[in-house]
């Protein structure tokens, strides 16, 4: 499982213009759900991400989610498992199926409540509008094998 992670002072997801999900200060995700990842992949990302001190206090990097009130807006991203090595199309044979891939992502935001987080969503396999403002700006990327974080 692979997730950009962007600290956000606001972020939004419009679908047919719509807004389907928002946070004010928090994190923004965008997952991607690669062949292969499991339930402990969703719960290894939501826990890391959860302890994650990346919010300014005595030191840049000090605070966590929880600590700030920050809110999580999970959106999935297939295409973070794309591959551009050949030709000038991408590949998504890296991304899990649909029907598995919408489970696995469902269960990071439910992972994500359960560790006592406010999550809005985006909606899955639709076209959506994302619309942020990065704080810093500051962005990571977690990558989760078999329930290990790496």
């Amino acid at each position: 499982m692979l997730t950009v992670i962007q600290r956000v002072s606001r972020a939004a997801v419009r679908v047919d213009g719509e807004v389907v999900g928002a946070i004010e200060r928090g994190a923004m995700l965008l997952v991607a759900v690669e062949r292969g990842d499991v339930e402990a992949d969703a719960v290894a990302t939501a826990r890391k991400i959860a302890a994650l001190r990346f919010f300014p206090g005595a030191t840049p990097m000090d605070r966590t989610l929880a600590e700030v009130g920050g809110g999580v807006l999970v959106v999935s991203q297939f295409t973070l498992a794309g591959t551009l090595r050949k030709g000038r199309r991408p590949s998504f044979d890296g991304a899990e199926l649909p029907e598995r891939a919408r489970a696995l992502y469902e269960a990071v935001a439910a992972a994500l409540r359960a560790e006592g987080l406010t999550v809005a969503t985006g909606r899955f396999a639709a076209h959506m509008e994302v619309e942020l403002v990065n704080d810093g700006p500051v962005t990571f990327l977690l990558r989760s094998v078999a329930g290990q974080v790496q």
